[in-house]
């Protein structure tokens, strides 16, 4: 058999991969900081409490549009 003889990566290759690995290394710790500051935001105002509920929906229930009336249809 013969001996292969693998050949080593060259510095540069591994500085790109290096850089690479660095740049999406600092977009997730970018995003996450803006999570962090979205989720501490929404937590103040929540703690707030500018008088109403943090819900989007308003009057679920109750009655649509008041009573319903109903009439004949005149024969004409």
């Amino acid at each position: 058999m013969t001996d292969a003889v693998s050949e080593p990566e060259s510095h540069e290759d591994a500085e790109v991969q290096e850089t690479a690995e660095g740049s999406e290394d600092e977009m997730k710790r970018k995003f996450r900081e803006a999570l962090d500051r979205k989720r501490r935001n929404q937590a103040e105002a929540s703690a707030q409490g500018s008088g109403r509920s943090g819900s989007k929906i308003h009057g679920t229930h109750g009655p649509a549009a008041g009573r319903r009336s109903f009439r004949r249809k005149s024969g004409g």
